[in-house]
């Protein structure tokens, strides 16, 4: 299966970097490594570019590029939410957000 294959919310792990030369350099560059745990996110209104939830950080990347990219599902952990902004709000978890501090939050009565 290539990372373009997977759904929003799909968690997968990295098997193999396809492409050659400046292309597979950039993709590894990247932090697109075999052995990486992601996590595939909603991608953009007209399909493409993906958003890719990987090492901390959410990459944006064609689906053209993802293709060269092989990857195996796993199963969805409990506790991993993936990115709380910008990702579908199936994967957002009430427990994973920080209480807001400041002034907002005090009228609010979150603090």
């Amino acid at each position: 299966m290539t990372l373009a294959e997977l759904l929003p919310g799909q968690q997968a792990e990295i098997v193999e970097v396809k492409g050659e030369g400046a292309l597979r350099r950039r993709l590894l560059d990247m932090g697109l490594t075999p052995g990486t745990q992601l996590i595939m996110g909603t991608p953009a209104p007209s399909g493409d570019p993906l958003c890719i939830r990987i090492r901390s950080y959410v990459l944006s990347l064609r689906k053209e590029d993802a293709s060269f990219i092989e990857v195996d599902l796993l199963q969805m952990t409990s506790n991993f939410c993936g990115d709380c902004k910008g990702c579908s709000h199936s994967l957002q978890q009430r427990d994973c957000h920080k209480p807001r501090r400041g002034r907002r939050a005090r009228r609010r009565g979150k603090l």
